[in-house]
């Protein structure tokens, strides 16, 4: 396996399909050595792991992850302490108390948690999800006065509250306690007047764990639980709930909310992806069976084939399905749950197409969108369930940041959700775009974000954003270089090296999964698929052929050309498992394309 490097790039790669340079992943030969030696390692492995920045000393803890030795302390955490004070209170004093979610899977899956540890300690727990439409993002002081109404005189808030100021400020004068469990960024200066608000991203916080989803740091609330019921000595007539059977919940966050796995957070997930392969959650298990999945469980299981269908119930459906979902111990009630998920999902993805259709002609019929630092396309009567969606596959095909806008034009609001490249910090601009009077409200974090805007003040508001992420776009576009794990040809791209490059997993945002680059291959029996796809099979002088799929590709310049077949080019892309009737083979997902004849010498 040689490294492929050259002047021009890695295999003297310029400029791909996707206008990319190729490059070898950067990594120290010292290093490389030190892993190899000390862990065992091949020479390929090796050097993927020194160049995902892990240093000798951590070796063994990235590749064997554990809670024992990666577990911070939960009074790290700025309120933890007092947050699970006021909980435990609560449960000896019996208050009427309910856990406020968002509709994502990771406040369904923080929600889940809570009802679980609650429901453990012999007190039920109900579940407020704030519709997407009616009432948008988070907690307002309508859904709380409804809730104080009602009796409750607690409110537990789970990937939200952390800028929810009007709404805790109504909740104090009508007397509703409000604790905050959170994780999105927050502005400096006054903190909303919670009785406590636990979120590592808070501006005061010293834990080090800001890259935690909210069902992380719901994992380590319950471990304050926990600590602090067994203080008072709970656990004298009852047995202290097992944390590790509800890690599954805690890796559904971290994944299917694109936090980076490093850390205490690879913990979560790699822990939890294992306790989810047993499939002893009733709601997981049907919307695996209702999905025809199977196997242990995978990154692709959580984020491509459950996160999806957990999702659809807030994005076109009734708010509160997933979290409900997640927490059911009634087989019965998960399977009837499950279905009606995933005929959402299915409807989401016509919803999602159509949207996505309309984007696109917007943004190509845009001429003064074509060189700008981000893209912000605004239509009216764009679903606000799938514009996150849709901005996640735009900045996919346009590799800058997007906004997608969805108008009601009666209300006279859009509704905004964004995606940003690596390098960019779309929170903060967006951030910065509020506090300058352009959003009615705004926030989210550096990938993601979410806005609400006046419609008349788009066309400002884009020029503000543009302005505000010019130079960060800047160097993130000079930085977009496609880094390559690995040289293989068709015949060593087999099993053993998928299996090798596994003990990597599990991988996302700061481990990224890897990259391995085919030279001056042949495209052989490419047909398009229905979605777009494209499907090849490659060949080279090994003599290996190797299957490989380019997803919703047909329309790009690298769909175009892998159906025109030939040789005469370079590819790159990841490896799976192909496991179609028993045969444990492999086939490549092609992430880019460079044609010979258009390189620079």
């Amino acid at each position: 396996m040689a490294d492929g490097s050259t002047q021009a790039g890695y295999l003297g790669v310029s400029r791909s399909l996707t206008g990319r340079p190729w490059r070898a992943r950067p990594a120290e030969p010292d290093l490389v050595r030190r892993h190899q030696m000390s862990l065992g390692l091949s020479e390929p492995l090796a050097r993927a792991l020194a160049s995902r920045g892990v240093d000798a000393e951590a070796g063994e803890t990235f590749l064997n992850p554990t809670l024992k030795a990666l577990f911070p302390n939960p009074s790290s955490f700025q309120d933890m302490d007092r947050a699970a004070s006021i909980l435990i209170d609560a449960v000896e004093r019996d208050r009427p108390m309910v856990v406020f979610a968002d509709y994502d899977v990771d406040g369904a899956s923080s929600a889940a948690q809570l009802v679980r540890w609650m429901r453990a300690m012999g007190k039920d727990l109900p579940i407020y999800v704030p519709d997407r439409i009616t009432e948008g993002y988070g907690p307002s002081p309508a859904a709380f006065r409804r809730l104080r109404e009602e009796g409750a005189e607690l409110v537990v808030t789970v990937d939200c509250g952390a800028a929810a100021y009007d709404a805790i400020a109504t909740a104090a004068e009508i007397g509703l306690e409000v604790v905050v469990i959170d994780h999105h960024l927050m502005r400096d200066g006054e903190m909303p007047a919670a009785s406590a608000l636990v979120n590592p991203n808070r501006p005061d916080d010293t834990s080090g764990q800001g890259r935690l989803a909210a069902a992380g740091v719901t994992f380590v609330l319950l471990a304050a639980l926990n600590r602090e019921a067994r203080r008072r000595g709970m656990f004298q007539d009852r047995p202290e709930p097992d944390l590790k059977q509800w890690l599954d919940l805690a890796a559904m966050g971290a994944i299917c909310d694109v936090t980076e796995l490093c850390g205490f957070n690879r913990a979560l997930a790699t822990l939890g992806l294992r306790t989810m392969s047993a499939w002893r959650n009733p709601g997981l298990k049907a919307l695996l069976d209702v999905a025809k999945g199977q196997g242990p469980a995978t990154v692709f299981h959580a984020g491509f084939i459950l996160g999806p269908r957990i999702n659809a119930g807030g994005r076109i459906g009734r708010a509160d399905l997933g979290a409900r979902l997640l927490s059911t111990d009634d087989p019965l009630e998960a399977e009837a749950l499950a279905a009606e998920l995933d005929g959402l999902n299915a409807s989401r993805k016509e919803v999602e197409r159509e949207v996505m259709e309309a984007a696109i002609r917007l943004i190509e019929h845009q001429s003064n969108q074509a060189d700008a630092p981000m893209l912000l396309v605004a239509a009216d009567d764009w679903h606000p369930g799938v514009i996150g969606i849709v901005a996640g596959r735009l900045r996919e095909r346009y590799r800058k940041p997007v906004i997608v806008v969805g108008v009601d034009r009666p209300g006279n609001i859009g509704k905004g959700s964004g995606r940003s490249q690596p390098g960019v910090n779309l929170g903060r601009a967006v951030q910065a775009a509020y506090e300058a009077g352009l959003l009615l409200a705004g926030g989210g974090h550096a990938m993601a974000a979410g806005l609400s805007v006046r419609p008349d003040t788009i066309p400002e508001l884009r020029d503000f954003l543009c302005a505000q992420m010019a130079e960060e776009a800047r160097e993130a576009a000079e930085a977009d270089a496609l880094d390559i794990d690995a040289l293989v040809t068709t015949a060593g791209a087999d099993r053993a090296l998928y299996e090798d490059f596994q003990r990597l997993a599990p991988f996302g945002p700061g481990n990224v999964e890897p990259l391995f680059a085919l030279a001056d291959v042949r495209v052989e029996r490419a047909m398009a698929l229905r979605g777009g796809h494209v499907r090849v099979t490659l060949t080279d002088r090994s003599g290996g052929k190797l299957k490989a799929v380019a997803w919703r590709a047909e329309d790009t310049e690298i769909g175009r050309r892998l159906l025109a077949e030939g040789g005469g080019l370079h590819v790159a892309g990841r490896l799976k498992p192909d496991d179609w009737q028993g045969r444990r083979a492999v086939e490549l997902e092609i992430e880019d394309v460079a044609d010979l004849r258009r390189q620079i010498s």
